[in-house]
């Protein structure tokens, strides 16, 4: 049970490693973009694709899906970045039901953990499996794996790390579940060890707030690139656009500039002022136009004074 393109990858190697897949669901498909095109999930273009059963359920309780799931007889069902499951679900299958979740649980339970560790700064990651039971992200562990976050690492990079560790580790997951080896371990909280949560984020979440410290300025940009990415808002010269910022750097210096003061500097360099220093977009997107260097932006501007950002 999966949906984007990070449950793709452990469908194919469990797949590849032999085991008999008797579904794949997902998620139904929908209108998407501005043509309002029907869009179908990675996962499904992947069932296609290889002509495994596929199942599209609306409602996780429909009688109709919950007895063709029964009728599938599954000995295990794993999940992976789907929606929440209801108990008839979850409990179906004889030997259980696991989730690969991007985290090293009981940190970063919800929905966007990959965003928040680079958002919060951390310099670990991993991925767990664990037993889903009635709550959250709560179930017990089987395995799990971790990875460092490097200081120039953006969600997308931390995203395709974790999914190619995650794919072994489901079918490390599903072969120890088969023979019995595996034994489930509680979820346990240490003393001393702060555990933050991973909630959805929303539009309001991705607005740059230049008055805080460079460095969780800079956190925040490549938490939420390549998605949903950070904005601020671009005044020229009076007029305001969105502009997405996917990545860049930054410097720590002293200076009497009010914040959010833009400065460019021929083509290469635009800098803005936050509390302790500039920060230098390198990859942006003004509203209405597509994502572009910094050099091409410069370019791109007709005025290149009384620039401002808030």
């Amino acid at each position: 049970m999966g949906t984007p393109e990070f449950a793709v990858a452990p469908l194919d190697e469990i797949v590849k490693s032999g085991f008999n897949v008797v579904g794949v669901v997902t998620t139904p498909d929908k209108p998407a973009g501005r043509g309002q095109k029907i869009a179908e999930s990675a996962v499904k273009k992947y069932a296609v694709k290889h002509q495994l059963n596929l199942l599209q359920p609306r409602k996780m309780k429909d009688p109709v899906f919950v007895n063709q799931l029964k009728e599938l007889n599954p000995d295990v069902i794993v999940v992976v970045a789907f929606r929440l499951l209801p108990k008839e679900i979850w409990s179906m299958p004889k030997l259980g039901t696991f989730n690969l979740h991007a985290s090293l649980l009981p940190q970063y339970r919800g929905a966007s953990p990959i965003n928040f560790a680079i958002i919060n700064g951390d310099k670990e990651s991993g991925v767990t499996t664990f037993f889903i039971d009635d709550k959250i992200d709560t179930g017990e562990i089987l395995l799990q794996e971790k990875t460092q976050i490097k200081d120039n690492e953006d969600a997308g990079t931390l995203h395709d790390k974790l999914q190619e560790i995650g794919k072994n580790l489901v079918v490390k997951t599903l072969e120890g579940i088969s023979t019995g080896k595996l034994k489930p371990q509680k979820q346990i909280y240490e003393e001393g060890i702060e555990y933050k949560y991973a909630p959805k984020i929303f539009k309001e979440d991705c607005l740059i707030q230049w008055n805080e410290p460079l460095e969780k300025v800079y956190n925040l940009i490549r938490g939420l690139s390549p998605y949903p990415v950070a904005f601020t808002n671009l005044i020229i010269n009076d007029h305001s656009k969105i502009l997405k910022i996917y990545k860049g750097h930054y410097k720590l210096e002293k200076h009497i500039l009010p914040i959010g003061t833009v400065i460019v500097e021929g083509n290469k360099t635009f800098k803005i002022a936050a509390n302790n220093g500039f920060y230098f977009p390198s990859e942006v997107q003004l509203e209405g136009k597509k994502r572009m260097s910094i050099s091409d932006f410069i370019n791109g501007l007709t005025q290149k004074h009384n620039l401002f950002v808030k």
